[in-house]
């Protein structure tokens, strides 16, 4: 699943490549994809994007937003959605799994692709976004001036949950998926299953400057490939080079040398240390 970084690097591409840009055309060939139930929704919202023009793509947590001049699209890619743009249309060869054409009126096409359906579209009217991401619970955005220490601390000491499944909740800060969950508490020495009310402060800290550097430094690196993931220019990410712990189950700890062990947390395959992240040790 794309996650911070990813949906990050697809939004820098998608700005350079459609903002300025006026919507012709929008066609819906899967209607799930925009909630919709029956022909006459379709055309309802299929409608209620033509003539509008991209003033800018935006971002919070893993949704994109599209900024119109009249409106806002969001988009989440969820497992494995992807944009791809062609300058001409008529002489674009489409990929298979396309369930989203929005035809541009200088004749440029840009088509989403979803293998496996999950990716969501809905328009929202401007100013609706405050309420749309409150109501998804979402939380702060892992920056110094957003993701606030206080705020962390205080809420780690309500959560009855593992660490782990806390933090992709994306309810105690946003953005955060299984591989950057996993390469986050590696850097705090944080056991995943370790709940999150017994986290000591000097441990929430650590996890909490954690989040902050990982995101940023995967965010310059253009996100992780570590499957399919492509940015919205085709190019691939290089973090999945800098990874301590994710997908390296089975080899040497880069700390002490002890074996990265994976195994199912919260219905998630999960890699830790044993010997760097010791469940109920205090760092």
């Amino acid at each position: 699943m794309p996650e911070l970084p990813e949906v990050e690097a697809v939004r820098q591409g998608l700005d350079r490549l459609v903002t300025g840009r006026t919507i012709e055309q929008i066609q819906v060939l899967w209607p799930r994809i925009v909630d919709a139930r029956t022909p006459e929704e379709v055309s309802g919202f299929e409608a209620s994007l033509a003539g509008s023009t991209i003033q800018k793509v935006s971002r919070r947590g893993k949704y994109l937003l599209f900024y119109l001049d009249d409106g806002i699209l969001v988009s989440h890619l969820r497992m494995e959605g992807k944009f791809h743009f062609f300058p001409q249309a008529n002489s674009a060869d489409l990929p298979a799994h396309v369930h989203l054409k929005c035809y541009f009126t200088d004749q440029s096409l840009l088509v989403y692709q979803d293998v496996r359906k999950f990716g969501r579209f809905e328009r929202l009217e401007l100013g609706q976004e405050a309420e749309f991401f409150a109501n998804k619970k979402l939380g702060p955005e892992p920056t110094a001036d957003c993701f606030l220490l206080s705020d962390f601390i205080e809420s780690l000491a309500k959560s009855q949950q593992m660490i782990k499944p806390a933090l992709l909740s994306q309810r105690l800060v946003a953005g955060l998926g299984n591989i950057y969950v996993d390469e986050c508490l590696y850097q705090a020495g944080i056991h995943p299953a370790t709940r999150a009310k017994d986290l000591r402060n000097n441990q929430i800290i650590q996890l909490h400057q954690a989040i902050i550097e990982t995101i940023q430094s995967a965010v310059k690196a253009g996100g992780s490939s570590v499957r399919s993931y492509r940015n919205a220019l085709g190019e691939a990410g290089h973090y999945q080079d800098q990874l301590k712990v994710y997908q390296r189950q089975g080899q040497a700890c880069l700390r002490c040398g002890h074996e990265i062990q994976k195994i199912k947390l919260a219905q998630r395959g999960t890699h830790f240390c044993p010997h760097c992240q010791r469940l109920g040790e205090v760092n």
